[in-house]
């Protein structure tokens, strides 16, 4: 309860890491079909249904960010893995990588990235890392 009351603190430029979590989300609605919906959807089962909501939040803000600002035209595979793996706290990539393998989705393009993820130690903000995992894409797509 007390890492949500930190979250709704503003930072510096006034906002805080929920309200950009929810800028991004809602102004990336339209970008969201129902293919990508569905795959978030999945990507978060194994995640106990109490925090489901907030995990589902918090990737979707991300992903939602990453291709706001790749001017996207709709979500696709590569944003929400992306979003996905730096959203995600480490202590939980084995679940993620497990899930990740029962749906036949390749993540090695994308193994950098699991250094920049959500770690308890070195505290950022998931809307931070934005050169890197826009590298991440180009190394993944050459």
């Amino acid at each position: 309860m007390f890492r949500k009351f930190l979250k709704r603190m503003p930072k510096d430029n006034g906002m805080s890491e929920l309200d950009w979590q929810d800028y991004y989300i809602n102004k990336a609605l339209p970008l969201w079909n129902d293919e990508a919906r569905s795959l978030l959807n999945e990507l978060v089962s194994p995640v106990p249904e109490l925090f489901r909501d907030v995990a589902k939040e918090k990737i979707g803000g991300r992903v939602s960010k990453i291709a706001l600002e790749e001017h996207a035209t709709t979500i696709e595979l590569d944003h929400i893995m992306r979003g996905y793996i730096v959203a995600t706290p480490k202590r939980d990539h084995k679940f993620m990588k497990k899930k990740l393998t029962e749906l036949n989705i390749d993540y090695t393009p994308y193994l950098k990235l699991f250094e920049l993820a959500d770690d308890e130690k070195n505290k950022f903000s998931i809307f931070d890392h934005r050169e890197e995992i826009s590298n991440a894409k180009t190394t993944h797509t050459q």
